[in-house]
């Protein structure tokens, strides 16, 4: 599941816009999940959904709209864990668009158990972040815990001692772009005539 929802109020633009060089970096996360072997890829999209569609090439993915995605990144894990309706699928990856850092490697990393009962994150110099992979039995505790920007920290929490957490620091970066800094240091742009749509 690729969350690519927000507003990106501080970097000029919806993140789902972002491009690096020509090509838009959605585009290059659904080629980071295929790479890694994810069978299906979940795209959320909220602001500037229409555009994002013109802009960036979602063929190989189900494309899910998230009308409230202004609440924050909680209702993106709804909407697509909502969206996930086929009984085979046992657990989800899950990672925001914003990351150009992220690699296939990472992504098979933290998906190397995807069991209905496992909890794992990636951590970066000790800390957690994305990618994260929810076992199906999971879901249904995510998607009533999951709030606001803080998505699903407060069931990670709850649930802290189930966590497997799995270095990745060595295969990938887990900067996620949140500064025009980050933006120049990656080679971001969000096209103009989009900025603030």
């Amino acid at each position: 599941m690729i969350i690519a929802a927000g507003g990106g109020r501080r970097i000029g633009g919806p993140e789902a816009l972002l491009h690096q060089g020509e090509k838009p970096l959605v585009n290059r996360m659904i080629d980071t999940m295929t790479e890694a072997g994810c069978e299906q890829i979940v795209v959320v999209l909220g602001a500037a959904a229409d555009q994002v569609r013109e802009t960036a090439d979602l063929g190989r993915a189900t494309v899910v709209i998230n009308k409230a995605w202004g609440t924050g990144v909680g209702s993106s894990i709804r909407a697509g864990l909502a969206a996930m309706d086929d009984e085979g699928i046992e657990a989800v990856v899950v990672v925001p668009v914003d990351m150009p850092g992220l690699t296939a490697a990472a992504v098979r990393r933290v998906a190397a158990l995807p069991y209905p009962d496992v909890l794992v994150c990636a951590t970066y110099d000790g800390l957690r972040g994305y990618p994260m992979l929810f076992g199906r039995r999971h879901w249904p505790g995510i998607a009533t815990l999951a709030s606001a920007d803080v998505g699903a920290r407060p069931y990670l929490l709850a649930h802290k001692d189930q966590i497997v957490d799995i270095a990745c620091d060595s295969v990938a970066d887990g900067s996620r772009v949140d500064t025009p800094e980050l933006m120049a240091l990656y080679g971001l742009t969000v096209p103009p005539q989009r900025v603030g749509v």
